[in-house]
């Protein structure tokens, strides 16, 4: 696949491998294997660099983080680590969605292919 800004897809795919190397920790440390499969999705959507997909990215990762939040709070002193790992996902979701390169990235076009030539 194609991209407009290398930059932007090199910063994505460091994005993509946190998420699966988190999920991988998580899984040693008594996750599921669903959040290999969630992180493996994000790093190929990321990859691809097809329009407005970063925006979805982020948006899962808030959304796993939104929704963890309450345990991770109320649980500080035995899940202060996933709180870390809260924050930084936040922040790797505000950067895929704000870097000026990772944003060329993400410039790639939906195929509009409907059989005919």
């Amino acid at each position: 696949m194609n991209t407009n800004n290398q930059t932007g897809r090199n910063i994505s795919l460091i994005v993509g491998a946190y998420f699966i190397l988190k999920s991988v920790i998580n899984l040693i440390l008594g996750g599921g294997v669903s959040d290999i499969v969630i992180a493996v999705a994000e790093a190929a959507a990321l990859y691809t660099g097809l329009m407005y997909l970063n925006y979805v990215v982020a948006a899962v990762a808030a959304l796993i983080v939104i929704i963890h939040l309450p345990a991770n709070i109320s649980h500080f002193t035995d899940n202060w680590i996933y709180l870390l790992e809260g924050v930084i996902d936040i922040i790797f979701a505000v950067i895929i969605c704000i870097n000026p390169n990772v944003k060329e990235h993400f410039t790639n076009k939906w195929s509009s292919n409907s059989g005919s030539k």
